[in-house]
């Protein structure tokens, strides 16, 4: 009894964890490595791998939630034209995922095995930190504010810059949002598509990560996959709503020094004092 408690509090933790860090350019990756080192679930490796992909389902119902009447193209209240324009954004938004879509569902197992450490990870951490501060410090004028400027040719430039994120480390929101800053969007721009192409990217690999699972999984092991995905459900609402209300005054580069600290952090742990 005590240590299903006791994994039910590391549970939340790692709900946390993830949404937090999902929705920050700060890589989840580079959290949940240094996380598991000090807390580490008691369950099989097929259930862990799996539980820290899964629990994300709750930070896109989190993205759901609040952008719900943005990306409702049946919203009564719409108009035709307005209902014209949530189906094309759906429909640049899955243009996007096409190329990130294939490299995983094709080199996922591949890329994990070969990137999958420490080194891929903090150099990640520490390149795409360096990267955010020179991008802030260009204060270059966006070509593109809002969405109704957002092309199918960025929507695609996007979506290749996602495919890096399939190197632990780089941040899927880190990845997608320097790419559309480097092609022209505006911050606020660049962290809503990064939000909505979240939406089938993480539907996708939850998917495919249960299927390579078998389902297989016992009623406390399931109920541990609701907990986390509720948490970093939760966690979502209030970390989505901050980062948006963060960017219309500040810009990224306290972000790209916190991913330095944290690259030179996780190299000396792994490297110097473990």
């Amino acid at each position: 009894m005590l240590e299903n408690f006791i994994e039910i509090l590391k549970v939340i933790l790692l709900g946390i964890v993830q949404g937090i860090t999902e929705w920050l350019p700060v890589s989840s990756t580079g959290h949940m490595i240094l996380v598991d080192e000090f807390v580490k679930l008691n369950f099989s490796d097929t259930f862990v791998s799996t539980f820290l992909v899964v629990i994300q389902l709750g930070s896109i119902f989190a993205v759901f939630t609040i952008f719900f009447k943005k990306l409702n193209p049946f919203d009564a209240s719409k108009s035709k034209i307005q209902k014209n324009e949530t189906i094309d954004l759906w429909l640049k938004v899955i243009v996007a995922v096409i190329p990130s879509a294939i490299l995983g569902f094709l080199y996922d197992d591949v890329i994990e095995a070969a990137f999958f450490n420490p080194t891929t990870v903090a150099t990640a951490l520490i390149v795409y930190g360096v990267i955010m501060i020179i991008l802030e410090n260009r204060n270059k004028k966006p070509k593109f504010s809002n969405f109704s400027q957002v092309t199918y040719k960025l929507a695609i430039g996007i979506g290749l810059f996602q495919c890096l994120a399939l190197i632990p480390g780089t941040s899927r929101s880190g990845s997608t949002i320097i790419g559309a800053v480097l092609l022209g969007a505006s911050r606020y721009v660049a962290a809503e598509f990064s939000f909505f192409l979240a939406i089938p990217t993480m539907l996708g690999a939850s998917g495919l990560k249960l299927l390579k699972a078998g389902f297989a999984f016992s009623g406390f092991e399931w109920m541990m996959l609701a907990l986390g995905s509720v948490v970093a459900f939760a966690v979502s609402v209030f970390v989505i709503k901050f980062l948006m209300d963060y960017i219309k005054k500040h810009d990224f580069k306290v972000f790209g020094y916190y991913r330095i600290i944290l690259g030179i952090i996780v190299l000396s742990y792994f490297y110097l004092l473990k």
